[in-house]
């Protein structure tokens, strides 16, 4: 855990370990098979460090994320277990529960519009310059 010097507030600092922690039980310890490939993206932990909304990204068709979603909610008990274990200094565990990020799915989307524009723009320029040329 961080110092507290360090910046941000407690559940700050409390919510981006966990996020950690989470991330590396779900690659080295939960083995549940509809569980695709998964990112923590971020965790929203209330003041009082009581609930836990851990935001999460899917790669994959919308019935892989459903299937996802499916075994993190199985693992959500053994998730609160080993979080216990490894934040010891907390009096409580919180609660979680799983979110679909659709952030990561939404900027892929923005990005392939914007390469479609950039092209359409280079189209319009050589068919300008094209109708430029004819012209002489």
């Amino acid at each position: 855990m961080m110092s507290e010097g360090s910046k941000g507030t407690r559940p700050e600092r409390v919510a981006e370990e966990i996020r950690k922690i989470v991330s590396r039980l779900l690659q080295e310890k939960v083995s549940d098979p509809r569980i695709g490939f998964i990112s923590i993206t971020s965790v929203d932990l209330s003041p009082d460090l009581k609930n836990a909304k851990i935001f999460a990204s899917v790669l994959g068709s919308e019935d892989e994320r459903k299937k996802t979603f499916e075994g993190l909610k199985s693992a959500t008990p053994f998730i609160r277990v080993e979080l216990g274990r490894a934040l010891r200094e907390l009096r409580s565990v919180p609660e979680i529960v799983f979110v679909y990020d659709k952030s990561i799915e939404r900027g892929t989307r923005v990005l392939a519009i914007l390469h479609k524009l950039e092209r359409e723009a280079a189209e319009g320029r050589k068919y300008s310059k094209k109708q430029k040329s004819n012209k002489r």
